[in-house]
């Protein structure tokens, strides 16, 4: 069974199977912990029932998506179990490949990627000209988390395990 965590944006979503929680937290470091113990007792599953863990890398909170690592990791070792980062491209378009996914950074930019293009930021007038080589544009509207376990599965079968670190597509507010 494969655990998947999110902490990218605004509170907590894990995703069991086809069982979906989402929990909001002002403080994800102190929330999560509890809500993954909440939704394993919700949904009768022990921790040692897990064989793997999938959380997503990004883009979106810094903060939020370091914690979501750094608890994933932490479980992930105590129970010698792997974990896999999934980011939120992958998620947009399991579904629709061969779409052009801008999602709004709320910081005047866009997070983008396609099949043509590489994960980065884009300006609202370079989306306009990129999305038109695609056929639709997603990322306005919610991605399906319960994906993530696919890709997981992907990852896992095809041995594409690679290190879990976040996915930043621009400097830190420290940074600039």
């Amino acid at each position: 069974m494969i655990l998947i965590i999110n902490t990218s944006g605004n509170g907590i979503d894990l995703v069991l199977d086809d069982k979906f929680m989402h929990r909001d937290a002002e403080k994800q470091a102190i929330a999560l912990p509890t809500a993954v113990n909440e939704f394993m007792n919700q949904n009768n599953v022990k921790m040692t029932d897990l064989t793997a863990i999938g959380v997503v890398v990004g883009p979106g909170s810094f903060t939020g998506i370091r914690m979501g690592i750094a608890y994933a990791k932490g479980l992930a070792i105590g129970l010698n179990i792997p974990v896999v980062g999934v980011n939120l491209f992958e998620l947009y378009l399991y579904e629709n490949p061969d779409a052009f996914v801008a999602i709004d950074s709320m910081c005047g930019d866009f997070f983008v990627a396609s099949k043509q293009h590489e994960p980065c930021t884009m300006t609202i007038d370079e989306v306009e000209t990129e999305q038109m080589k695609c056929p639709m544009t997603i990322g306005h509207k919610p991605y399906n988390l319960k994906f993530a376990k696919n890709i997981v599965e992907q990852k896992l079968k095809n041995k594409k395990i690679e290190p879990v670190i976040p996915m930043y597509l621009r400097p830190s507010y420290a940074e600039k």
